[in-house]
């Protein structure tokens, strides 16, 4: 088994006009999300690229449960960042300054301030984040990147600068957790080596710079998605080229002479 996976491109207010090799700009929308159709064998899973001329909104995911007990047609949501470029001072915000309670936070959505008590982070090519659900997040102006998701389409927005879109007050106050961003989940990955990303509830995800060792070949050793990063990667004999995002059933399957991520949407052991 082995298939590259079609491409959605998704048009974002805050997209942008011209997309960055090696996608092609469809001309007359601005694109800001770019998903790979999970497979049928992985398909709790979603990996896309993001790219942002202007700031997203300050939103927040639902758990499974909470999702449930909404009567959400998706699951929850967790995800993951790896920003891939950033323009001078792109930043990222994530989590508040200062813990806050659920009737100061609506105070704060109703009037913008929501978005002054986030820690805004500057951000560099090779910054990794974890969004546990129930995170307040915003993702910032001139930001490029991977996310790896729960395959959910559930997003409350708490404030969104004035945009004429729907925002979920209720919801989303329920749902969040007024703290800061647990510096655990954060960090810089190196420029070269084999880095694990995540290892979560949902899905484990690793930066693959050239042939796996048998740790790895052992825990990617059933259906798995290949995202090529620097030059092509083989996988079952057929080239992926970056820009595209493939499924193989295993690891053994797959030949990365340069630089890829990998994912499993599946704990580790």
């Amino acid at each position: 088994m082995s298939a590259v996976l079609p491409v959605r491109e998704v048009a974002k207010p805050w997209g942008v006009d011209h997309l960055p090799a090696p996608f092609v700009s469809p001309g007359g929308v601005r694109i800001g999300e770019i998903w790979f159709e999970p497979p049928p064998a992985l398909p709790s899973v979603l990996v896309k690229y993001l790219f942002t001329s202007e700031k997203l909104s300050v939103q927040v995911h639902p758990t499974d449960a909470q999702a449930a007990d909404f009567g959400e047609s998706d699951g929850g949501k967790e995800e993951c960042w790896l920003v891939i470029a950033a323009e001078p001072g792109a930043t990222l915000g994530v989590g508040f300054r200062e813990p806050i309670g659920a009737e100061a936070m609506r105070a704060a959505a109703l009037d913008g301030s929501i978005e002054d008590l986030l820690v805004w982070f500057p951000v560099e090519p090779g910054d990794f984040f974890y969004i546990p659900a129930g995170t307040i997040h915003a993702i910032g102006a001139g930001v490029s990147l991977i996310e790896i998701q729960q395959t959910s389409d559930i997003t409350y927005r708490l404030y969104d600068y004035g945009r004429p879109r729907e925002l979920h007050l209720t919801r989303g106050i329920a749902v969040a957790r007024g703290e800061p961003h647990d510096p655990g989940l954060r960090k810089h990955i190196p420029d070269r080596g084999m880095v694990e990303l995540a290892r979560g509830k949902y899905f484990t995800a690793h930066r693959l710079d050239g042939p796996a060792d048998a740790v790895l070949m052992a825990e990617y050793s059933g259906a798995l998605l290949v995202i090529p990063r620097r030059g092509a990667v083989e996988v079952d004999g057929a080239q992926v080229i970056p820009g595209q995002c493939a499924i193989a059933d295993s690891l053994a399957k797959v030949s990365i002479p340069t630089e890829a991520l990998l994912v499993i949407a599946r704990p580790a052991a």
